[in-house]
């Protein structure tokens, strides 16, 4: 109480004072505190119950004053005094000991002010980033403190301060010199303020420093200034490098990023998210000597890959996959759940969330990260977390925990956006092989023929998962995905048979089109593609813009043949879409023109060529294999009239997603009927004929056909309720899916050949 009272006459008695010379006054708050420490007996008394926070207030108050009054840049007399007179190593030897109780928080709080509110350059001086470089060591040394909110929020400035001025991040890599004379030797690990031990300090970053170099003498003491000369760190690291008894080593210490480390664990969730925000800073800065301290000397791969495992071993060991696909509210800053307030909570949503919202920040930090500590984060997450973790779970023989697992992956790809990372992830799934593939080595990297198994798996949930899967990889700006399922295995062209032009072709093609099949302008079914359609116009005039590498060529086949291909595949009995309004083939033009302007965009900077190999420059002789992947779709699409719906949806989908690529292989390889197979070969095209020919057949054994087809489709469509059980219900769905996946594949071809050939 006396205390209180003392420190309100204190302050009447400043208000009546005369005013002083700021530096007066501001040495004036100094001596009082200075003086409390002398003339105080009793040092377990909280430092609010003293002068103590009034007069730190007063010197921010006066620092901030004398600034504004000055030009910028200008130091005054009072932040000469400051600096001269070592007044931030003072209080942090005060916050150190906490005397009195409450004074560590106090001291927090004039640093942090401190460095937010003065303008100019702080931390280039020795005398501020030394004694803040100490401070910064007390920081996150106990959870649950009661100066943790104090704590972060000096870290965060320290952190942003960083990031404005990123060349200063050398003063917080505290390189120490051990010397190895001999095998017991002491670290040379110095105290700042007036310590026994010599603290030898070598800039190993291999950047540039700042206009400068050189050193100041204070108070009689030698400095070392932000910029050394470029010859003194080369010399240093050059004597600790060599080889022999007296060598020496370089270690560093992070410790900015260990307090920040220390605090991402605290039980306050606003300080662990204050914590990963300042780590997020320090990732992206562009030094590299920053970011191999980082990677190298400091837990942080570890933390980002403990707890990535430990949530996900939280997870239940089966969850919903649908559950799994539409969680929202994942964003690693906004991790708050309250199952109490959800109308659609299930078990093991909380950890769900709390997983994949870890998973988002891990994301994030990479995509932000120097490039160097980025590569090195991403693969940490790929060795401990995806192999060490991931794997053997998809690996398992239990069909509930291949499909949990199966399913958290597909979210997993889905939601990263980090290139590092989706490298890894890349790699994790399918191996980094770019030679072609052959029948008898697809088990050389087990998880990628596990997976691609997993497409033609005998549980239907697991097939259209794993489907959906490599359908968003496919989406992902990788191109090592495409390489490594498809691209490898077409590069010679060995599908083809090369057969020189002969007179016998006029037989087989007149006037360029097939015999019997009807011209496009002639057919009522394509009047709405004419060139003066208004949809036709839109996305023609919104196609990719051709390139050089993108000429028509003399040789390719006329688009108006490969549309009647497709839609012609499919006999007149077996369609049903024409009785049905809404469903022709114009429908898909406008879908196809967008996914393909997607992928074009996707596919940009990956280099590829415009028109197909030289056929004289393919290795022809060499056995074709069409790899494991296209092998699984194909052998899924020749049983598409035996599969369930929704499987044939997704293996279609996968397909045309595929066929969208603007590659020359792969558009010969998937959606030219007329290309001349190999012996043993077979293409898309040439699938869906041995389908239909099986059709053909089965057609004639179901009574009442065509009927029961029109119903199935007005089922699906939703124009018709359901009834009685169809007989052939699966048979007739599959022609369903069939007939729209060839309007599908015309509509590709058309849109593709359109972009390439319109000027």
């Amino acid at each position: 109480m006396f205390s209180k009272f003392t420190s309100i006459l204190q302050q009447a008695v400043e208000a009546l004072a005369p005013s002083l010379p700021l530096q007066e006054d501001f040495v004036y708050h100094w001596k009082a505190v200075t003086h409390y420490y002398i003339e105080t007996s009793d040092d377990k008394a909280p430092v609010t119950d003293t002068n103590i926070p009034s007069h730190l207030e007063q010197m921010l108050d006066i620092l901030v004053q004398e600034e504004s009054e000055r030009e910028s840049g200008e130091t005054g007399p009072c932040m000469e005094y400051l600096l001269h007179h070592k007044v931030l190593e003072t209080l942090y030897t005060l916050g150190k000991a906490d005397c009195p109780p409450g004074m560590k928080q106090q001291v927090l709080v004039f640093y942090t002010k401190l460095l937010g509110r003065i303008k100019q350059p702080l931390l280039p001086h020795i005398n501020v980033h030394r004694p803040v470089q100490k401070l910064v060591r007390l920081c996150g040394e106990v959870l649950a403190n009661p100066t943790e909110n104090e704590e972060i929020q000096f870290l965060c400035i320290v952190c942003a301060k960083l990031k404005q001025d990123p060349y200063l991040v050398n003063f917080f890599l505290e390189s120490k010199v051990k010397t190895c004379d001999s095998v017991g030797s002491t670290s040379h690990s110095g105290a700042l303020a007036g310590g026994s031990k010599e603290e030898v300090v070598a800039n190993d970053t291999g950047q540039a420093q700042p206009p400068g170099a050189g050193s100041t003498v204070v108070d009689g003491a030698v400095h070392v200034s932000p910029a050394i000369p470029s010859a003194a760190p080369t010399d240093t690291l050059g004597a600790c490098a060599a080889p022999g008894p007296s060598s020496n080593n370089i270690l560093q210490d992070y410790n900015l990023v260990n307090s920040l480390l220390n605090l991402t664990k605290s039980p306050d969730g606003r300080i662990a998210v204050k914590a990963c925000e300042g780590l997020m800073l320090l990732v992206s800065l562009p030094e590299l000597g920053a970011a191999k301290c980082l990677t190298q000397n400091t837990a942080l791969c570890e933390l980002l890959t403990d707890r990535l495992t430990s949530l996900y071993r939280a997870l239940p060991q089966s969850i919903d996959p649908l559950d799994i696909e539409t969680v929202e509210g994942i964003n690693w800053g906004l991790d708050s759940y309250n199952v109490k307030e959800d109308a659609s909570a299930f078990p093991g949503k909380r950890a769900l969330i709390s997983f994949l919202s870890w998973f988002d920040y891990c994301d994030q930090l990479i995509k932000e990260a120097h490039r160097m500590a980025a590569t090195t984060m991403a693969q940490s997450v790929r060795e401990r977390f995806l192999v060490a973790v991931l794997e053997p779970q998809l690996m398992q023989t239990s069909e509930i925990g291949i499909l949990t697992a199966t399913s958290l992956l597909h979210r997993i790809v889905r939601q990263v956006t980090s290139e590092a990372l989706l490298e890894e992830i890349v790699y994790f799934l399918l191996g980094e092989q770019r030679e072609p593939e052959t029948l008898s080595c697809i088990q050389r990297f087990p998880l990628r023929h596990r997976l691609i198994e997993h497409c033609n798996h005998i549980s239907d949930e697991i097939s259209i998962m794993t489907l959906r899967l490599f359908e968003h990889l496919l989406q992902k700006p990788n191109e090592h995905i495409l390489y490594n399922l498809i691209l490898r295995n077409l590069e010679e062209r060995n599908y083809t048979e090369y057969k020189p032009p002969c007179p016998e072709d006029k037989d087989i093609v007149e006037n360029g089109q097939i015999p019997g099949a009807v011209d496009l302008e002639e057919d009522p079914i394509f009047t709405d593609i004419s060139p003066d359609n208004a949809l036709t116009k839109e996305w023609l005039s919104a196609s990719p813009p051709i390139t050089p590498d993108h000429q028509r060529t003399d040789g390719k086949t006329e688009v108006h043949k490969i549309v009647n291909s497709f839609l012609c595949l499919v006999p007149d009995e077996a369609k049903s879409s024409y009785q049905v309004e809404g469903t022709g083939y114009d429908t898909y033009l406008r879908d196809a023109h967008r996914q393909f302007r997607d992928y074009c965009a996707i596919c940009l900077r990956w280099d590829w060529p415009g028109t197909a190999k030289p056929i004289e420059k393919c290795n022809l002789e060499a056995p074709f294999f069409e790899g494991h992947f296209l092998k699984v779709l194909f052998d899924r699409m020749g049983r598409i009239l035996d599969q369930p719906y929704d499987v044939n949806l997704q293996v279609t989908s996968v397909l045309s997603k595929l066929s969208l690529f603007p590659h020359p292989h792969i558009h010969e390889f998937l959606l030219d009927p007329y290309v001349n197979l190999a012996p043993g070969c077979r293409s898309l095209f040439s699938v869906i004929v041995r389908v239909v020919g099986d059709l053909m057949v089965r057609i004639q054994r179901i009574l009442d056909f065509t009927p029961k087809l029109l119903l199935v489709r007005k089922r699906l469509l939703g124009l018709e309720p359901d009834g009685p059980i169809v007989d052939h219900m699966t048979l007739l769905e599959g022609v369903i899916v069939l007939e729209e996946f060839c309007k599908e594949l015309a509509a590709i071809a058309f849109v593709k050949y359109h972009s390439t050939s319109t000027p």
